[in-house]
C-alpha cells in the first residue's frame, strides 16, 4: 500500500490507483503543522497549525475564529483533466512546505470513476445532479457520487465561520469547446448582491469573462452558494485533454490565485511560487476586473428531433445579431432579440429535457457599478 506520504505527494495517481487508507493512516500532520484527513475518495481536509491561525489572525486582526473554510474541487466532469492535475500539485506544494496554508481546504476530485476512464461521465452529468437532483435518478451511476459530494460540502462548511467572505468555493473546469474567451468564470444565482472581492480574485486569476446565472442550477457550485453560504465560482480554464497532455503553464493565472487564496494573500502583494518552482512574472502589473455577461434565456432540448443552426465547433461567446434563428425543435424555435446576444456551451447531443446552450447579453458597466 502507497504511503501517505506518497498519498499526498501525488494524490491525482493514488485517487486513480483505488487505494483505500487503513484507519490509522488516514489522517496525519505535514510541511509547517498541517494536519490532513483522508474523508473518502477523492477527498482531502487540510488545516493549518493552530500557531498559524492565531498568527495569522494578529496580522489581519482578523479573530481566529473567523478563519476561512475555502473548498477547491475540479474533475466533476472525469475528462477535465488540467485543474484536476493543478490541484494535485498544490496539495503536494502544501504538504512538502513549498506552498503556504492559512485557512480550512478540503479538496475534492469529483468524478473520479470517470476520471479512470476519461470520460465526461458514466450514465449522466454529475454537474446536473446537485441540489437534490440526484434524488431523481437513483439508478444513475453519478447519482451516489453527487449525494456524498453533497454531504462533504455540507459537513466541511457546517464547522465554517459565518463572518462575510469566510467561506469559498472554486470549482474548477475545462470547457468543451474553444472560446472567444479562453479562461471565463461562471457565478451561481442566489439573489444576493455579487461580491468585489470575488470580481477582484477573479480580475488577479487572469480571468477574462463572467457570465451570471439568473436562475437556480443543479451545478456544484449552485449547491455549496444556496445550502452553504459559499461564495462560489465555477472556472472554465481552456479545453479538455488527456492527462499529461495540457500545458499547466497555460492556467498559471488560476494557479497562482488558487495558491494565494489558500494562503491569505493577493497575488503580487508578495512573491508567489507556481507549482514548477518559479516566481510569478506577471503578477506586478495590474489585475483588470472581467468583462461580465448575464444570462437571458437557455436553449433546451425537448426532443431528438432538437436542432442547433450553428457550425459544430462555433467558439463560446460567440455574438449573433438580432434575428438570427438559432434553434428549433419541432414547433419551437430560438431567435435571437436583442442587438447582440453571444452563446455560450452550445451541445446538442445532451439529452432531451437538459440545457443545449445558454444566451447572454453584455452588462459589465451596470454589474461591477453594483459589487458590494
Amino acid at each position: 500500500m502507497p504511503s501517505s506520504t506518497s498519498m499526498l505527494d501525488d494524490f491525482l495517481a493514488w485517487t486513480l490507483a483505488g487505494t483505500r487508507p487503513a484507519a490509522h493512516e488516514a489522517k496525519g500532520v505535514c510541511a509547517n503543522g498541517v494536519s490532513w484527513s483522508w474523508l473518502d475518495e477523492g477527498v482531502l481536509a487540510m488545516e493549518p497549525a493552530r500557531a498559524s491561525i492565531h498568527q495569522q489572525a494578529e496580522a489581519s486582526t482578523q479573530r481566529p475564529e473567523n478563519l476561512r473554510s475555502v473548498l477547491v474541487s475540479a474533475g466533476v466532469h472525469g475528462d477535465e483533466t488540467a485543474p484536476i492535475e493543478l490541484l494535485s500539485r498544490m496539495i503536494a506544494d502544501i504538504a512538502q512546505g513549498r506552498a503556504a496554508l492559512a485557512c480550512r481546504l478540503l479538496v475534492i476530485l469529483g468524478n473520479v470513476d470517470a476520471m479512470r476512464e476519461g470520460c465526461r461521465y458514466r450514465d449522466d452529468d454529475l454537474n446536473r445532479l446537485f441540489s437534490g437532483r440526484h434524488l431523481q435518478l437513483p439508478h444513475s451511476h453519478e447519482a451516489p457520487r453527487a449525494a456524498a459530494l453533497e454531504q462533504a460540502a455540507t459537513r466541511f462548511f457546517a464547522a465554517a465561520s459565518e463572518a462575510p467572505g469566510a467561506r469559498r468555493h472554486i470549482d474548477m473546469h475545462t470547457a468543451i469547446r474553444a472560446s472567444a474567451f479562453e479562461q471565463f468564470a461562471l457565478l451561481p444565482h442566489t439573489g444576493k448582491p455579487f461580491s468585489r472581492a470575488m470580481f477582484e480574485w477573479l480580475g488577479d486569476a487572469r480571468i477574462s469573462a463572467v457570465l451570471l446565472h439568473t436562475t437556480k442550477g443543479n451545478t456544484y457550485s449552485n449547491f455549496t452558494a444556496q445550502a452553504c453560504g459559499a461564495d462560489a465560482c465555477t472556472l472554465e480554464l481552456g479545453k479538455v485533454r488527456p492527462f499529461g497532455e495540457n500545458d499547466l503553464t497555460r492556467f498559471v493565472g488560476a494557479d497562482l490565485a488558487v495558491r494565494a487564496l489558500l494562503a491569505g494573500t493577493r497575488v503580487g502583494s508578495q512573491t508567489t511560487v507556481q507549482a514548477n518552482g518559479s516566481a510569478d512574472a506577471a503578477s506586478e502589473a495590474p489585475s483588470a476586473m472581467p468583462r461580465v455577461f448575464t444570462v437571458i434565456d437557455q436553449l433546451t432540448k425537448q426532443s431528438d428531433a432538437f436542432e442547433l443552426l450553428l457550425a459544430p465547433d462555433v467558439p463560446n461567446f460567440t455574438p449573433f445579431t438580432k434575428g438570427t434563428l438559432l434553434a428549433r425543435d419541432g414547433d419551437y424555435r430560438y431567435t435571437v432579440r436583442h442587438d447582440e446576444e453571444r452563446i455560450v456551451f452550445p451541445n446538442a447531443t445532451v439529452k432531451p429535457g437538459l440545457r443545449a446552450g445558454l444566451l447572454v447579453i453584455e452588462t459589465t458597466a451596470e454589474t461591477l457599478s453594483k459589487l458590494v
